[in-house]
């Protein structure tokens, strides 16, 4: 049987992750269409000191990434946040599917009792179980950036509902 770390967590960044692909590609499309330029989109926010649609994106794939690796104890791979066009971030999107996609879920056996360090070294370092990790940390930090992502896009003007959000289940 798959861990519950692995099911709460591996296929539920896969879905929302090919949704936020799709949702970019229909803004790339809207943003041709419409004559609108790119970075118009790629920079919008909805309040001044939140990060943009661009930032958002990164973000995301960050956590999708970075949860996983540290549930399963792989080395996180890095990747620089320099995206700055739709096709660019979709390729980020594809990276971090690749990574996350690649790991064998047998190594997140045991992970809901793993010790997770949040920013070591500081003094603000935090220690959490996997399961405290994934669950209260983990999950709502790369929801709440999958959907600022939308809201942005929507906000926008772009086209998108729930069944993009929510993308294939």
């Amino acid at each position: 049987m798959t861990d519950f770390m692995y099911t709460a967590s591996v296929p539920v960044f896969k879905q929302m992750l090919d949704a936020l692909a799709e949702i970019l590609a229909k803004t790339e499309a809207h943003a041709t269409e419409k004559k609108i330029e790119p970075s118009a989109l790629l920079n919008a926010r909805l309040f001044p000191d939140m990060f943009p649609l661009r930032k958002q994106v990164q973000i995301a794939c960050d956590f999708a990434r970075g949860i996983s690796a540290r549930l399963a104890e792989v080395e996180l791979p890095v990747h620089e946040d320099h995206e700055p066009m739709f096709d660019e971030l979709r390729a980020l999107i594809a990276k971090s599917l690749a990574f996350i996609g690649g790991i064998d879920a047998v190594k997140f056996d045991g992970s809901a009792s793993r010790e997770i360090v949040l920013r070591p070294g500081t003094p603000k370092e935090k220690k959490l179980s996997g399961q405290a990790y994934l669950l209260s940390y983990g999950l709502p930090q790369f929801f709440f950036h999958i959907s600022a992502a939308y809201m942005v896009l929507r906000h926008s003007g772009i086209e998108i509902g729930k069944r993009d959000y929510m993308g294939t289940y």
